[in-house]
């Protein structure tokens, strides 16, 4: 019978989500660039049509479109772990004038968790 992992797969692909979430609210891709495989990839809807591709374009639109939000907030709404498998769910209020939901698929590769995809909808944001 081998030990259960469940419970420090969940804290480590917290602290992998939270590299994701620090990055978006310093708007500063350097942070969550670790979380991510190389070959991961982005995909959303904008203007009715398929947007994405390599991750790369969410640092560049990190980088280039996003400011430093201390006043945003995330949360992780859940996680989903199955052996070297899991999916998670991020929803963010009040970041650059942002609220989006992410959803994350995560691997377990060498004993580490990293994303390896992530696709969002964007929210209205709330009205003052």
């Amino acid at each position: 019978m081998s030990t259960p992992t469940y419970v420090a797969d969940h804290i480590a692909i917290t602290e992998v989500l939270e590299k994701y979430n620090q990055g978006v609210a310093k708007a500063d891709s350097s942070i969550m660039k670790p979380a991510f495989a190389e070959e991961a990839t982005i995909f959303g809807v904008e203007n009715g049509k398929l947007s994405g591709g390599a991750i790369t374009a969410l640092y560049q639109g990190i980088d280039r479109d996003f400011h430093p939000s201390p006043e945003g907030r995330a949360v992780i709404a859940y996680i989903n772990v199955t052996g070297t498998a899991a999916n998670a769910r991020v929803d963010t209020n009040d970041v650059s004038g942002l609220c989006f939901t992410d959803y994350f698929n995560l691997l377990k590769v060498d004993g580490t968790w990293t994303i390896v995809s992530k696709i969002y909808h964007t929210n209205d944001a709330p009205k003052s």
